[in-house]
Order: C-alpha cells, then sequence, then structure tokens
C-alpha cells in the first residue's frame, strides 16, 4: 500500500534514511546526539509547474539541507515535505 499524500506543483515528498546510531569506532550514539537525517528516498512527487518540469522522480535518494521541509508523521511513518529546489543532489 502506497502513502496517500500527494505533493503539489513542485514538491516532494521524502522518507529520510535513519541516522547512524553507531560511529565507525563501534561507540554507540545516543538519540540526543544524533544528527538530523539530510538524505533520504524520494516516495512522492508533485507534477511540476509550467515553467518547471520535476528532475527527481520516485525512488530517488537525494540529499537535502539539513532544516530544509516540513515534517510530517503519517501512516505510521517519519516524512519530509519539501520544494524540489531544496534538494541539494540526486546519489
Amino acid at each position: 500500500m502506497g502513502i496517500s499524500i500527494k505533493p503539489l506543483a513542485d514538491r516532494v515528498l521524502i522518507e529520510p534514511v535513519a541516522a547512524e546510531t553507531k560511529t565507525a569506532s563501534g561507540l554507540f550514539i545516543p538519540d540526543t546526539a544524533k544528527e538530523k537525517p539530510q538524505k533520504g528516498k524520494v516516495v512522492a512527487v508533485g507534477n511540476g509547474k509550467k515553467d518547471h518540469d520535476m528532475t527527481v522522480k520516485v525512488g530517488d535518494t537525494v540529499l537535502y539541507g539539513k532544516y530544509a521541509g516540513t515534517e510530517l508523521k503519517e501512516e505510521g511513518g517519519d516524512y519530509i515535505i519539501m520544494r524540489e529546489d531544496d534538494i541539494l543532489a540526486i546519489v
């Protein structure tokens, strides 16, 4: 079952990748010290605007700014909705 949110215009719905729970040296990171994720998977894309065709597509993994978008909880998951312009890169 897919998510029922359909972004409008040039907006994109992203499911953030979980933050690392352990450092490279094996130390566990407490929840209070975890960095906010800046990488996620595109789960829904708007239709774009008259002068702006969408570059990203569902399934792309993207990097975005630390404070980009609006966080929301829907159907048991955490998501971020943002304008495509707030996406920095497709990885």
